[in-house]
């Protein structure tokens, strides 16, 4: 995965989500979780790192405004 930017995380109220899980199904299971509690920008697909288990997933969340 790409660095996390620092305009990611430049104010209070904006995080990066990683989400490590078995497939693909679980970790947008997951995101689908955080948006309907936060305003998103959603991953459309999920990475495999060789030689590590699962799948990885990540997601910009604004805590600051509703979804």
């Amino acid at each position: 995965m790409k660095p996390i930017n620092d305009g990611h995380v430049a104010e209070p109220g904006l995080a990066v989500v990683e989400v490590a899980a078995a497939d693909d199904e679980t970790a947008f299971a997951v995101q689908e979780l955080l948006a309907t509690r936060w305003a998103i920008a959603p991953a459309d697909r999920t990475t495999h790192e060789p030689g590590e288990p699962g799948v990885r997933l990540r997601c910009y969340l604004d805590m600051r405004q509703q979804p």
